[in-house]
């Protein structure tokens, strides 16, 4: 019998709601949104124009934590709250 070590056990398949919540608080990604999907991230939001490219920084669970016109201020949001921002395919 082979003992069980880090090596040869069979890693436990996560769910992806287990696997963003491992990273929430800690990990972030920044989304291209059109202002006509505002509400639908930001249900509270007021109106503002149609056919504005904004962008948004999502948790790694996907919960919307800010949205602003420019992707350098979404990025500059993540580094004060200490968030390291991840790429996504």
């Amino acid at each position: 019998m082979v003992p069980q070590t880090v090596e040869n056990t069979v890693p436990a398949v996560l769910t992806q709601e287990q696997l963003a919540i491992l990273g929430e608080g800690q990990v972030a990604y920044v989304k291209p949104i059109r202002s006509e999907d505002l509400n639908s991230l930001f249900p509270g939001a007021p109106a503002v124009q149609a056919g504005l490219k904004l962008f948004a920084l999502l948790g790694a669970s996907g919960k919307p934590l800010i949205v602003t016109d420019s992707r350098d201020a979404a990025l500059a949001s993540a580094m004060e709250n200490e968030l390291r921002m991840v790429s996504l395919h």
